[in-house]
């Protein structure tokens, strides 16, 4: 997976500078579209969905860049921004389709079984299926720690919900996963 790249505080300053912004930007672009591609596409697990949403995550980042005043992590704000477009994405989906949060897990399981884009041996799979019977805010949660290796101060911010509170969803979600193994060998 896509590592988050670190924090530039001289990117983040030809940002602020109205000269520099559209380079800087493009920059950006550069620099995370695959870490959020990744985390969305692990939410959504349709590529052109992803594809979509991350288009989507740079559009709300261009058109409130004015905005970003340095107080978060560049990382952070993004992250916030593509996860959020993510849950509606989702939320409406679920609606659109009038189906029901299980209806919508089982659906995640179908695709990720059809998926073809993804490579992985059978245990990545098996992963995978048992990640999308988590409930929602779990498999995000989950999802950065695992695979993003992101820190709970990080997640924290992010979703603004206490580390303690994240540590004890993630521990749940790693409980729900190995029960998921030792039920489906």
């Amino acid at each position: 997976m896509a590592e988050i790249p670190a924090e530039n505080p001289e990117l983040i300053a030809r940002l602020r500078d109205e000269s520099t912004v559209r380079e800087a930007f493009t920059e950006v672009i550069a620099l995370f579209s695959e870490p959020l591609y990744w985390q969305i596409r692990r939410m959504v697990q349709s590529h052109d969905d992803a594809n979509d949403l991350l288009q989507n995550t740079f559009l709300k980042a261009w058109a409130s860049i004015d905005n970003f005043r340095g107080d978060a992590k560049l990382s952070t704000w993004l992250y916030k921004i593509a996860i959020n477009e993510s849950i509606t994405f989702l939320a409406r989906e679920r609606k659109r389709l009038n189906i029901s949060l299980d209806e919508q897990e089982a659906g995640l399981i179908n695709t990720i079984e059809a998926d073809t884009d993804i490579d992985g041996d059978r245990l990545a799979l098996k992963l995978r299926e048992a990640i999308a019977t988590l409930p929602e805010k779990q498999r995000l949660i989950f999802n950065m720690k695992y695979y993003d290796e992101m820190k709970y101060d990080d997640i924290s911010e992010i979703l603004g919900t206490s580390v303690g509170a994240l540590k004890a969803s993630y521990h749940l979600a790693v409980k729900k996963i190995e029960q998921y193994f030792d039920t489906h060998d």
